[in-house]
């Protein structure tokens, strides 16, 4: 964090204690604990969860980074495997979630009636609010951390949102199960297939419309090329938009991917459907290589090309050094992991081993470098303050509030993960009016427990400025809490 913000923050705790009439801090030196340990937890897990540092230090770092890069071998936490057996409706197919969700129309019925978009709106909403709960419940206790912070980031480079409208709030949660969870630390183009066969994708950016002007199935609103979804996998998918395409290259993606589209009931369940009256088959030029027209398979060669060019490995390796190293990434690290990525064909785990082995993830002036994002902020803090039964509905309405609603990110680029993004005086205000009612346990379910302070400096290593030591020292018992969630290192990682 930049240090006019680090004051600036320091400020709002200190007019905190100036309003609240208590005497001027003393400054003391600052501890400095387990550093290394206290910069790993953060930047490969959502903060440490109390205990965390020392059973890091036990097994040491190098033993936590390769655990963490292999989540197979983790066992995952009860409280997951016991909530997760109680789901009702996290494990359906697309299809079944549509078939539970929408009854299909009356015979001779053109629309259905407002009892029923009633019910089908309050169904809908019930599969979502599953979806938000099972994120929330992996960031907070999921002992595969790795995973969850990875899931967390190509959630937002492939952002869908809920607000497209009832498809996408019935969908979301099985496109993050689907596609994006298994491949989160796997290959590139094995996830970036299952984003594009995904009828979230496809119909959050509208390809389930694209159709081959004059085919057999151009009719109604599926008359015409539709260029969404091309123009976002070049430019925010894979190779970026300086990466080195032009406009005819959007047109002739979408050429390929016409008739990719939803099969809401029946079919295979997954909810992918190829119109074969609605593709183009003529032959075509891709980013200079020529496809031979031959309907789904086109798609399969232009995820090929997309996947393997070397802007992509560029495009991805500066994303992911700026998630987990710097707002601006320095660009040794970036060329390091790009040709990781190329040398091991987009091999997600290698290029982030890459990344933590390298000199620049240990810099220490990168340490602390990253301002948390509100989803970041928030599960870290119901981490820290030893949060057991979660208000799912608290946080999402904290989220809400922070602007950062969980699935809502409308625009396809996802949410920033920059301090430009998030650090503004408004929303510092609300995060420590946040901070104050977390420390009063008010994110548990049942009678709020105050957060012990002093467990609380335990859990997160006790690794404060001497401003903020002097701060939090010179104030009551009953705030240190508050001020610990609410100090510049709690909105650091």
């Amino acid at each position: 964090m930049k240090k006019a913000s680090r004051y600036w923050i320091i400020s709002l705790l200190l007019g905190l204690i100036i309003l609240l009439g208590l005497p001027s801090p003393s400054y003391a030196d600052s501890q400095f604990i387990t550093t290394k340990t206290i910069h790993v937890l953060n930047r490969l897990s959502f903060g440490p969860r109390p205990g965390d540092i020392e059973r890091v230090k036990s097994m040491g770092i190098n033993n936590y980074i390769q655990s963490q890069l292999r989540p197979e071998t983790i066992r995952e936490s009860p409280q997951i495997t016991q909530k997760m057996a109680k789901l009702t409706n996290f494990y359906l197919a697309p299809t079944e979630l549509y078939k539970k969700t929408v009854p299909p129309l009356k015979k001779g019925a053109k629309d259905f009636t407002q009892k029923q978009r009633i019910q089908m709106n309050k169904s809908t909403r019930n599969v979502l609010r599953e979806s938000e709960n099972v994120r929330l419940l992996h960031g907070i206790f999921s002992n595969k951390q790795l995973q969850e912070v990875m899931v967390d980031f190509w959630f937002n480079h492939f952002n869908i949102s809920v607000d497209k409208g009832n498809l996408a709030r019935l969908l979301v949660g099985t496109y993050e199960r689907d596609a994006i969870r298994p491949h989160a630390l796997g290959n590139f183009r094995n996830l970036l297939g299952a984003i594009a066969y995904h009828p979230a994708m496809l119909f959050y950016l509208d390809n389930a419309l694209n159709t081959a002007p004059g085919s057999k199935g151009a009719r109604g609103r599926h008359k015409g090329l539709n260029e969404n979804y091309a123009r976002e996998l070049l430019e925010l998918h894979t190779i970026g938009i300086n990466g080195g395409y032009t406009q005819q290259d959007i047109i002739t993606l979408a050429r390929i991917f016409t008739g990719w589209g939803i099969q809401r009931r029946g079919g295979d369940g997954t909810g992918f459907k190829f119109d074969s009256n609605r593709h183009d088959y003529s032959d075509k030029i891709f980013l200079g290589i020529p496809i031979k027209g031959s309907g789904i398979e086109e798609g399969e060669k232009a995820l090929d090309i997309l996947a393997s060019h070397p802007s992509t490995a560029s495009f991805i390796s500066y994303k992911l050094a700026q998630y987990f190293v710097a707002d601006t990434p320095p660009g040794s690290l970036v060329n390091k992991l790009a040709k990781s990525f190329q040398e091991t064909n987009g091999n997600i785990r290698y290029v982030l081993e890459t990344l933590f082995n390298s000199p620049e993830f240990w810099n220490e002036k990168y340490y602390g470098s990253k301002f948390k994002t509100p989803y970041q902020y928030i599960i870290s803090a119901a981490r820290a303050t030893g949060t057991e039964k979660p208000r799912f509905g608290r946080i999402k309405r904290i989220l809400d509030q922070l602007g950062m609603k969980l699935y809502g990110c409308k625009t396809p680029d996802g949410y920033k993960n920059t301090q430009e993004a998030w650090l503004n005086p408004d929303a510092m205000m609300r995060r420590i009016s946040f901070a104050t009612i977390i420390s009063r346990g008010q994110l548990n379910q049942g009678k709020p427990i105050r957060v012990n302070h002093q467990q609380l400096r335990a859990t997160l290593g006790n690794n404060f400025s001497a401003q903020t030591q002097a701060v939090i020292n010179n104030s009551p018992g009953n705030l240190q809490a508050a001020l610990i969630l609410g100090s510049p290192e709690m909105m650091e990682r």
